[in-house]
Order: structure tokens, then sequence, then C-alpha cells
């Protein structure tokens, strides 16, 4: 299995769409074997789901994102793990380990061009405790 992580700085980035590398891993056994940073080469928004599948992606966890990323990443048969924060390497340590603290409904909000941009990632912990912001 390949699994894809929005990569910052050893970090989860987090807004899918503007997501500049990704740390893809490659899972075998329910271990990871190895990994790589890809970086995007400006690919954004739609792009990134056709990007990912071209790399035989199966998994993405990532921070905030929007829906119609969402419905390409599902039309791409892509699984996703979404309104994640933390290290990528602990985080898919979690995942591997069926701890991972995810938010399935998590969704960027679009606003029209100088507005304000929320991907609900600032809410994450409240999340956890299944108190949704949706």
């Amino acid at each position: 299995m390949k699994l894809a992580v929005t990569y910052e700085n050893g970090t989860v980035f987090q807004h899918f769409g503007h997501t500049e590398a990704f740390k893809i891993y490659q899972i075998e056994n329910g271990a990871v074997v190895s990994s790589q940073i890809v970086p995007t080469n400006g690919s954004g928004h739609g792009a990134l789901a056709g990007f990912l599948q071209e790399r035989g992606v199966n998994a993405l966890i990532c921070g905030g994102i929007g829906g119609g990323a969402k419905m390409a990443l599902a039309d791409a048969g892509i699984a996703l793990y979404g309104g994640v924060t933390g290290e990528t390497d602990q985080v898919v340590e979690d995942l591997l380990a069926g701890k991972l603290a995810y938010n399935p409904g998590v969704e960027c909000e679009h606003h029209h061009q100088g507005e304000e941009h929320s991907c609900g990632s600032h809410a994450d912990h409240e999340c956890h405790h299944g108190n949704c912001h949706s």
C-alpha cells in the first residue's frame, strides 16, 4: 500500500489544495518500508488527486480539504483521513496502529477572493471528542 501525507517541514500541511509536497510511504505487512518526499511542482486543487493516483497512492492523510478535492479522491479510489495535525511520521504510525485521530467530515470552506479561508483544522481537539463543527 502507498500512503501519502500532505507535507511541510515534517508536519501535516493543513490545506490540501495548496500542498507543495507529499511524503509518500510504502507500507508492507503493516509497517513502513520506505518513504520519500515528492514535490507537487505547482499542481493544485483538482490536479492533486490525479497526481496521487499516478503515483499509485491508496490513502491520504491531510489537514483541511475542500469538497471538490474529496470527490476527486473518492473517484480515484483514494481513502481519505482528513482533519489531522501533527508530525508526519507519527501520524502514519498512529494510522498503522489503529489510533489515528481524524475527522471524516472535514471540509474547507472556500470564500470569494480577498476574504477569509477556513479549513477547520483549528478545532481538531474538539473533533477528537465527537463534537465536530460541520
